[in-house]
């Protein structure tokens, strides 16, 4: 009773802990820039800014933890390797834990980002599931044989390499796009002066906090709007946002100056947000024959608005109905008309609700069928070898009977 009752436990811990890594995995292989900026804010907490770079190196410790995560998630939940599956859960929970203590006493980051923008927590919030997974972990790490398999061992390593190739892919997506489901205030659909209102409740705040917008004399026209005027502006508004022109990508600029010159034609707005230096505008203008006003809004909002720099923003009437990557921007032959009349709004309008549950069936659907395969497969050998130990036992009593008898 007292064994059954602890390989309860521990599989149930197996299942809380081997959920959590999955969750945090696949929330920042969908988000793998968002992951890179939270990086970038440890760096800066911790004084280690030089370590930033050019952002190559946040970026490739993002990767690193997602697909991390996300693959040992799945390795607890099948019991592959659990050994060193487990032990490499316990080393990152022996960094993960100290580190949210330090952020819990110190709030040096206000939000530790362990599960991008898709759940908030506290500092403290996340010390203590941080602590509560390590202790499970502690408890897998010895009890580990008590961890019963999901699927044969022989089998194991294509568990293993799918998970790494989805999740790969996965991220390899999400960082030539925008994430595919979009956990931001920012996302599609969103009626931003709503999200701007403060909730009845005084302890809660705005879904979008410090968005602003601040003409910048020098690089722009009378023409630029106040952020009021944008939201209530009932015809359609192109916002180019480019948190940092100094870094932005200047390779697909024909189409954007493609979108500038459509909107132009048929009395859009066109306006470039950003967060640079009137010297850093003047530069992109002279590389890229830009003819758009700036603005100046603040680089986290920005950041936040969406991941790629540059990236595109569609507005109607204080909602956004259509985003794009500065590598998926709609193509001149796509812009034959009014926006009205395309199908291009109304491809981006759809409800993506059900996009979390799309990607985990392409997940769990290939890997439930292997898994009831090699199931039915362990059952035909353990029946088959039922049936020899069985056969072998009506030979021993045959023999046994017979010697019996030849005595007598």
């Amino acid at each position: 009773m007292k064994d059954r009752l602890l390989w309860i436990v521990v599989n149930m811990c197996r299942l809380v802990v081997s959920a959590t890594f999955i969750f945090s995995g696949l929330v920042k292989l969908i988000d793998p820039h968002g992951t890179e900026y939270k990086i970038q804010d440890y760096l800066v907490a911790l004084n280690l800014e030089d370590w930033i770079g050019s952002g190559l190196l946040p970026l490739v410790l993002s990767m690193l933890l997602a697909i991390t995560e996300f693959c040992l998630g799945i390795y607890l939940l099948f019991s592959i390797r659990r050994r060193l599956t487990i032990s490499i859960m316990l080393l990152l929970m022996l960094f993960y834990t100290p580190l949210t203590l330090w952020l819990a006493l110190t709030d040096a980051v206000t939000d530790c980002g362990c599960f991008g923008d898709a759940v908030h927590l506290t500092n403290w919030q996340t010390f203590s599931k941080n602590l509560v997974i390590f202790l499970m972990a502690a408890l897998l790490w010895w009890q580990r044989r008590k961890l019963s398999r999901l699927i044969s061992e022989p089998v194991q390593w294509l568990v293993s390499l799918f998970s790494i190739f989805y999740g790969l892919i996965l991220m390899a997506v999400c960082l030539y796009d925008e994430p595919v489901i979009d956990f931001r205030p920012f996302h599609i659909g969103q009626h931003i002066p709503s999200a701007m209102e403060w909730p009845d409740d005084p302890e809660q705040l705005p879904e979008i906090l410090d968005f602003g917008i601040e003409p910048i004399s020098a690089v722009s026209s009378a023409s630029v709007p106040s952020l009021d005027e944008l939201l209530a502006d009932t015809s359609y508004t192109f916002l180019l946002t480019a948190p940092r022109m100094e870094t932005a990508d200047d390779a697909n600029m024909d189409r954007i100056n493609d979108v500038y010159d459509y909107a132009k034609a048929y009395g859009y707005r066109f306006l470039c947000l950003t967060a640079s230096s009137e010297s850093a505008i003047n530069r992109w203008r002279d590389l890229t024959g830009a003819e758009y006003d700036f603005a100046f809004t603040d680089e986290l909002t920005l950041k936040t608005m969406a991941r790629n720099n540059p990236a595109l923003l569609l507005l109607c009437n204080g909602t956004i109905v259509g985003k794009w990557s500065h590598k998926t921007l709609p193509a001149e032959d796509e812009l034959t008309g009014p926006l009205d009349s395309l199908p291009l709004i109304r491809e981006q309008f759809e409800d993506h609700s059900f996009m979390f549950l799309f990607l985990l069936l392409w997940y769990i659907v290939p890997l439930a069928l292997l898994t009831f395969i090699d199931r039915i497969v362990a059952s035909f050998r353990w029946l088959r070898r039922w049936r020899q130990r069985r056969l072998m036992s009506k030979l021993f009593d045959t023999r046994k009977g017979e010697e019996k008898r030849a005595e007598e």
